[in-house]
């Protein structure tokens, strides 16, 4: 399973460039958020369910220079999940959500060819 934190420095490799080789879900969470504290074990569970068809990159908004990355990506809630594939946004969604709306979301925004 590929979890991993990412930030303001390594996004580009992290989520952007690695995006190229499968697709890479970026939690843009904080410390102090209830929901967000709520999606991270649902979305570790999906990942499970998916067999590494997907990575998952954490983005602590509130850690160093991360928030720009929020800016830049116009999240305006958290948490905020969105889907990259081959560098691009390819879809997102706010707020804490089920395990199956999260597999629903990904398989209704990339082809995983068979993984799920």
């Amino acid at each position: 399973m590929s979890i991993y934190d990412t930030d303001l420095e390594s996004f580009e490799r992290d989520v952007l460039a690695a995006s190229a080789e499968r697709p890479v879900l970026v939690d843009f969470w904080a410390e102090w958020c209830a929901p967000c504290l709520v999606i991270a074990p649902v979305l570790t569970h999906v990942l499970a369910d998916l067999k590494g068809a997907v990575g998952l990159a954490k983005l602590e908004v509130d850690r160093g220079e991360n928030m720009k990355l929020a800016g830049h990506y116009r999240v305006r809630g958290f948490p905020t999940v969105i889907l990259f594939q081959h560098g691009e946004e390819v879809g997102r969604f706010s707020g804490a959500r089920s395990r199956q709306r999260i597999l629903s979301f990904i398989t209704d925004h990339v082809d995983l060819d068979g993984a799920v």
